[in-house]
């Protein structure tokens, strides 16, 4: 069971949150977005306040998300965002729910799955929360998680982002790298992703760089590209004034 911020009303728009943070990065976007829409920005499991998930996944992650609208009795097509890891999960559910989706938002994320470096690099950090914790993982990502720009000139950014990523549990951080890791690769699904996409990418993005938001619209019929100035990883938080104008005039134009 999930527990997430649930505000405003009208059409819905479910946002999913990077690792290995939680729903509270979503805040820019919440508060830019209740006003016209009704917006769901669930704890992913283990993360925040929702409860660890036994043999955590993607898809189990996707599943979950499907289960928390039909806790809420929301039957009506959504637009789905999600940003890295919450992009991750937004593929896996356009793969096993496209019926649920009346738009895709994908931010700073790929379709590809981890290859061999990435994967042992997963490893690493597993060893490490293990040992050490969730702030060392933290502290670890950060200068890739932030821009540049932000890094020099953003220092709340850079306190809010290390807060959030270091009150995460050990093993929520295990158990999502784990599901990081093994992720199968979306890239043949893309194809079928039949509704209106809109993939977002920060400027300074080196995690998730321009050419793999490339190739996501490349692979979506309906997808166009936008790119974010001032921004790295965590766009929504780093530029969240051309990331909501983004997504607004995206929203206006699913409908």
């Amino acid at each position: 069971m999930l527990i997430s911020t649930d505000v405003g009303s009208g059409p819905v728009v479910v946002l999913l949150h990077a690792f290995p943070l939680d729903r509270r990065m979503w805040l820019p976007q919440i508060e830019a977005l209740a006003d016209m829409y009704r917006v769901i920005a669930p704890d992913l499991p283990g993360f925040g306040d929702s409860p660890l998930l036994t043999n955590a996944s993607i898809d189990a992650f996707a599943d979950q998300v499907a289960e928390h609208l039909d806790d809420k009795d929301i039957d009506e097509p959504v637009t789905l965002g999600g940003l890295s890891m919450g992009g991750y999960v937004a593929l896996a559910f356009a793969r096993k729910y496209p019926e649920r989706l009346a738009g895709l938002v994908l931010a700073d994320t790929k379709a590809e799955a981890d290859d061999a470096t990435a994967r042992a690099n997963r490893d690493k950090m597993m060893a490490t929360a293990t040992s050490v914790g969730a702030g060392a993982i933290m502290e670890a990502m950060l200068p890739k998680l932030l821009g540049t720009t932000t890094q020099q000139e953003r220092p709340e950014v850079v306190a809010a982002v290390r807060k959030l990523g270091s009150a995460q549990r050990a093993e929520t951080i295990v158990a999502a790298l784990k599901a990081l890791r093994d992720r199968p690769d979306a890239t043949p699904y893309l194809k079928d992703i039949a509704v209106p996409t809109l993939v977002l990418v920060g400027q300074e993005d080196t995690i998730t760089p321009l050419a793999n938001a490339e190739k996501l619209k490349r692979g979506i019929t309906q997808a166009r590209l936008a790119s974010i100035p001032e921004a790295g990883h965590l766009a929504n938080a780093e530029n969240p004034t051309v990331f909501n104008d983004l997504l607004m005039t995206f929203l206006t134009g699913v409908g």
